[in-house]
C-alpha cells in the first residue's frame, strides 16, 4: 500500500472515531514502551502489570539511548549521525510523557556513568528542539516526515494517535529532558555557564521579549487545554525563562520555584495555583493575571508590576516586593507576613483580611487601599501614604506609623495599642470605636479627626494637633496631652483622669461633663473654654493659667477652693 493510501485510511479512520482515543486492543511490547497519554477510568484503578514493564522498558531504553546519542566516532563526528538521533528521538518518545520517577532515574543513571558527555548530549537535544520549535519534522515532505512515520506506525498497532499529537508528545518530552540538565548543570560549577537551557529562545537586542514558549504552550494545547501545564508543569522549577512572553498562557498549577522569569511578561496570563517560591521574577510584567492561590514565598519581585492582578489567597511571605506597582490589585486573604514593600504602589489595592505581620511598608503608597481586617501586628509603615484607605477593624498593634499619611481614613475599632504614630497625619480620620491604648501620637496631626468613644489610655499627644477633633466620650485616662493644641477640641464626658494637659492650647475647648480629676492643667490656655458639670477634683493648676472667657465654672463639680479663690467664684 502507497504511503498517501495509508494516510487517507488513517484520516477517514479518524473522521469516524476521535482521534484522541486509544482502540481497545492488546499492543506488543516489541517496539513501543511508552506511556499512554490519558488512562480510562478502569486504567486509573487497576495498575496492569503491562505498565510496569512499559515504564521500565522505556527507562532501560532511554539509558541506552542517551549514551549512543553521545558516542563519538572519528573526528569530530558522532557515531549516531542528526538524522538517525531525530528518528530516533520520535520512536522513543512520540506517544508518552515522561514521569517525573522515570526522568530522575534516567538522569542520574546517566551522571553515574564514567563516560557520561552532559555538554554534548544537552547540544544534541538543543538542536532537535531548536528544530521542532521551527516545525521542521513536521512540515517535512512525507519521506521525511517523522512525526507521521511514527503516526503511522502506531496505526499499525491499532493505536489511533493523532499527528499533531505525536509531535507534541515529543518535542514536550526533549523540553522535559533539557530542563532537567540545565537543572543538574546549575548545580555544578564546571557545567553551568555551558549548559543554559532557554525554553523560550534567547533575547536579542531587538527583542525584548521571546514568544517561543507561548506558542508551544498554544501549540500544545491544541490538543486540550491544559495539557503543557500538565506534561511539563513539574518540569520547570529551576529553568531559565527570562524575557519570556506569555500573555494570556494557561499555566495552572505548574512550578516555576527557583525559575529566573527576570523581565518575563505574564499579562492577562492564568496563573492560579502556581508555585513562584524562590523565583526571580524582578522587573516582570503580570498585569491583569490570575495569580488565585499562587505561592510567591521568599520570591524577588523587585519593580514586577502586578497592577490589577487577582492574587486572592496567594503565598507572598517573606517575599520581596519593593517599589513593585500593585495599583488596584487584589490582595485579599493573601499572607504577606515579613514581606518587602518597601516604596510599592499598592493604589486602591484589596489587602482585606490580608496578613502582614511585621511586613517592611515603609513608603509604601496605600491611597484608598482597603486594608479592612488585616493584621499588621509590628509592621512599620513609615512614611507611607494611607490617605482615604480602608483600615477599619484592622491589627496595628505595635506598629510603627512615623510620619505615616492617614489623613481621611477610616479606623473604625482598628487596633492601634502600642503603636508610634509620632508626626503621623490623621487629619479628618474617623478613629470610632479604635483602641490608641499607650500609643504614641507625638507630633500627630489630628485635625477634625472623629475620635469619640475612642481608647486613648496612657496614649502620648504631647505637641499633637487635635484641633477640631472630636473626642467626647473618649478615654483619655493618664494621656499625655502636654504642649497640645486642642483649639475648638470637643471633649465633652471625656475621661480625662490623671492625664496631662500641661502646656496644652485649650482655647474653644468642650469640657462639658468631663472627667478632669487629678489633671495637670498647668500653664495652659483654658480661654473661652466650656467646663460645665466638668469634675475638676484635685486638678493640678497654676496662678498663669489662662481664665479669659473660660464659662461653665459655676455648674463645674469638686472645684478647688483654692481655685474658687483665685477666680472670685462663691
Amino acid at each position: 500500500m502507497s504511503l498517501f493510501s495509508q494516510v487517507w485510511k488513517l484520516l477517514r479512520t479518524c473522521v469516524r472515531v476521535s482521534w484522541v482515543e486509544e482502540i481497545p486492543k492488546e499492543t506488543s511490547l516489541t517496539n513501543e514502551a511508552v506511556l499512554p497519554l490519558q488512562k480510562t477510568e478502569q486504567d486509573k484503578i487497576f495498575e496492569s502489570p503491562q505498565n510496569n514493564s512499559q515504564e521500565l522498558l522505556l527507562e532501560e531504553r532511554l539509558q541506552e539511548n542517551l549514551a549512543a546519542w553521545t558516542k563519538p566516532s572519528s573526528g569530530f563526528t558522532f557515531n549516531i549521525s542528526d538524522r538517525q538521533l531525530n528518528q530516533d528521538i520520535y520512536d522513543l518518545l512520540g506517544n508518552g510523557v515522561l514521569k517525573p520517577e522515570i526522568t530522575d532515574k534516567v538522569i542520574n543513571s546517566a551522571i553515574a556513568r564514567s563516560h557520561f558527555q552532559p555538554v554534548e548530549l544537552f547540544q544534541r537535544l538543543e538542536k532537535f528542539y531548536e528544530h521542532w520549535c521551527q516545525g521542521k519534522f513536521i512540515d517535512a515532505a512525507p519521506p521525511d516526515n517523522l512525526p507521521l512515520k511514527k503516526m503511522l506506525k502506531l496505526s499499525e498497532q491499532n493505536l489511533a494517535v493523532g499527528l499533531r499529537q505525536v509531535d507534541i508528545t515529543t518535542g514536550l518530552n526533549v523540553m522535559i529532558l533539557l530542563l532537567e540538565l540545565h537543572r543538574y548543570a546549575q548545580q555544578q560549577d564546571n557545567l553551568k555557564h555551558q549548559i543554559i537551557f532557554y525554553p523560550s529562545g534567547q533575547r536579542n537586542p531587538d527583542n525584548f521579549f521571546t514568544s517561543q514558549l507561548l506558542r508551544i504552550i498554544n501549540y500544545s494545547d491544541a490538543i486540550e487545554i491544559g495539557n503543557f501545564s500538565s506534561v511539563t508543569g513539574q518540569f520547570l522549577r529551576g529553568g531559565n525563562f527570562s524575557g519570556a512572553y506569555l500573555g494570556d498562557a494557561n499555566l495552572t498549577g505548574v512550578n516555576f520555584s527557583k525559575a529566573n522569569l527576570k523581565s518575563s511578561y505574564f499579562g492577562n496570563a492564568n496563573l492560579t495555583g502556581v508555585n513562584f517560591s524562590d523565583a526571580n521574577l524582578s522587573s516582570a510584567d503580570f498585569g491583569d493575571a490570575n495569580l488565585t492561590g499562587a505561592n510567591l514565598s521568599h520570591a524577588d519581585l523587585r519593580r514586577i508590576n502586578l497592577s490589577s492582578s487577582n492574587l486572592s489567597g496567594a503565598n507572598l511571605s517573606n517575599a520581596n516586593l519593593s517599589n513593585a506597582n500593585l495599583t488596584s490589585a487584589d490582595l485579599s486573604n493573601t499572607d504577606l507576613s515579613n514581606a518587602n514593600l518597601k516604596g510599592a504602589n499598592l493604589t486602591s489595592a484589596n489587602l482585606r483580611d490580608a496578613k502582614l505581620g511585621h511586613a517592611n511598608l515603609c513608603d509604601t503608597i496605600l491611597f484608598g487601599a482597603n486594608l479592612s481586617d488585616a493584621i499588621l501586628i509590628g509592621v512599620d509603615i513609615s512614611h507611607a501614604d494611607l490617605c482615604r484607605a480602608d483600615l477599619s477593624g484592622a491589627d496595628l498593634r505595635q506598629a510603627v506609623l512615623k510620619g505615616t499619611n492617614l489623613s481621611d481614613s477610616i479606623l473604625f475599632s482598628t487596633n492601634l495599642q502600642n503603636a508610634i504614630l509620632v508626626a503621623a497625619d490623621l487629619s479628618y480620620a474617623k478613629l470610632n470605636g479604635a483602641n490608641l491604648q499607650s500609643a504614641n501620637l507625638t507630633g500627630a496631626i489630628l485635625l477634625g479627626a472623629e475620635l469619640s468613644g475612642v481608647d486613648l489610655n496612657g496614649v502620648t499627644l504631647n505637641e499633637a494637633d487635635l484641633s477640631g477633633g472630636v473626642l467626647n466620650e473618649a478615654d483619655l485616662t493618664g494621656a499625655d496631652l502636654s504642649n497640645a493644641i486642642l483649639f475648638g477640641t470637643d471633649l465633652s464626658y471625656a475621661n480625662l483622669k490623671s492625664a496631662n494637659l500641661s502646656g496644652s492650647n485649650l482655647r474653644g475647648a468642650i469640657f462639658s461633663g468631663a472627667d478632669l480629676r487629678f489633671t495637670n492643667l498647668s500653664f495652659a490656655i483654658l480661654s473661652n473654654t466650656d467646663l460645665s458639670d466638668a469634675n475638676l477634683e484635685k486638678m493640678t493648676w497654676n496662678e498663669n493659667l489662662e481664665w479669659e472667657g473660660a464659662r461653665g465654672l459655676e455648674t463645674a463639680v469638686n472645684v478647688p477652693k483654692a481655685l474658687k479663690q483665685q477666680l472670685g467664684l462663691s
